[in-house]
């Protein structure tokens, strides 16, 4: 099948990025015209090299300056910062962008890249938890196309191909794995350390990722992110501990539809990137006698109360996602330094999220000022030693 598509990659040196580059590998006619990292200096030279982009990045400015003297001998371009992040994210030639940077920082370079007209292949989930209103608006506006690449949207997003009109839809059965800890309760992990919460048993997931993982905070990141790009708040989550059903439609006649696949993300991030077709993918078959059974659980929002707070946000709407989000990762910044106890995490969200009053309808300027607001509050309660 000929295929060819010109895409810019922020992130490329993350667990998403690196995946995107080894189906670009396998599919010629995927095209990297720019890429961007923060600070993995080596990792982005080598993928520079390889792919010879026009443009990267790292944000990470004095690793930027090194990165330009390493590849001198080239003819990319090398921008730095915020500002090189945007200009990244609205490179000439591309287009499409696939957003995998991290947390909040991800939504200003995808909000650009939708006014310069650039279809998004959707990692970063916390461009829509905090600015969806305004996200969704805007690729509507500019007729551009958000395609998510999060497994379990990926899978939603799949399953609804055959749905013509979205008033047939009951609700979206959103899957979790459980992270690590499922079937523990609060007492059990009062001493919980970092390393024991990067176990995680199905997936290969950068820290951040993995770490709210195990709190069901990335499940309630999910729940509210599909919110925006299904039109839908009837959002159940179960626990599928397997990760084969990678979730699930559920129509208005209580027939349902599910995607079934390897846990592999490459699958995903493939489907985002071929969107309408179908593409052959190398050793990521699902082997159906490796599950004799798929079980399905209800989650446990008492012990990983992280999960009830995002249905909160969820329900309150306007900055409370924002709030949710930030007071998040900078608690998570905060265990991973062993600053303040894994519980701690939920416990500052929702310390964050009863502070803070609610704003309907948030402008940028809001988002960001509560962004602030709400990490300082969790950085006060860690002196106070509160959470």
């Amino acid at each position: 099948m000929e295929f060819e598509k010109k895409i810019a990659v922020l992130g490329s040196t993350g667990s998403i990025g690196t995946q995107t580059l080894e189906i670009a590998r396998e599919y010629k006619g995927i095209k990297i015209e720019a890429m961007s990292a923060h600070s993995n200096i080596d990792l982005i030279e080598k993928q520079a090299r390889e792919f010879k982009p026009k443009m990267v990045c790292l944000t990470n400015e004095e690793k930027a300056k090194d990165l330009k003297i390493k590849l001198a001998d080239t003819d990319i371009k090398v921008v730095q910062g915020k500002d090189g992040l945007i200009e990244t994210a609205t490179a000439d030639g591309a287009d499409t962008v696939v957003t995998a940077v991290v947390g909040i920082s991800g939504l200003e370079p995808t909000i650009e890249a939708i006014k310069a007209k650039k279809n998004i292949a959707l990692a970063n989930k916390e461009t829509l938890v905090t600015g969806g209103h305004i996200v969704m608006d805007l690729a509507k506006e500019n007729g551009v196309e958000i395609l998510p690449v999060d497994s379990e949207h990926s899978a939603i997003f799949q399953s609804l191909q055959g749905c013509k009109d979205r008033r047939e839809v009951k609700r979206i059965l959103l899957t979790a794995s459980g992270g690590p800890f499922f079937g523990k309760k609060r007492e059990e992990l009062v001493d919980t350390k970092p390393e024991d919460a990067l176990k995680h048993p199905n997936w290969n997931m950068g820290a951040k990722v993995t770490i709210d993982s195990s709190t069901l905070v990335n499940k309630g990141l999910e729940v509210m992110e599909a919110k925006w790009l299904f039109g839908t708040d009837n959002i159940k989550v179960l626990v599928h501990r397997q990760s084969v059903v990678h979730s699930m439609v559920e129509f208005v006649d209580n027939g349902v539809i599910a995607q079934l696949g390897a846990p592999d993300m490459r699958l995903p991030i493939q489907y985002a990137l071929t969107y309408p077709n179908r593409l052959p993918m190398k050793n990521n078959e699902l082997d159906f006698t490796k599950y004799p059974s798929l079980t399905f659980d209800e989650p446990d929002t008492d012990t990983f109360y992280a999960l009830k707070l995002a249905y909160d946000a969820l329900k309150d709407g306007g900055i409370k996602p924002t709030v949710f989000n930030s007071a998040d990762e900078a608690a998570v910044e905060l265990f991973m330094q062993g600053k303040i106890s894994y519980l701690g995490i939920s416990d500052a969200i929702a310390k964050a999220m009863s502070e803070i009053k609610n704003i309907e309808n948030p402008t940028i300027s809001d988002i960001w000022e509560t962004d602030k607001l709400a990490r300082e509050i969790v950085y006060r309660l860690e002196k106070e030693s509160l959470i």
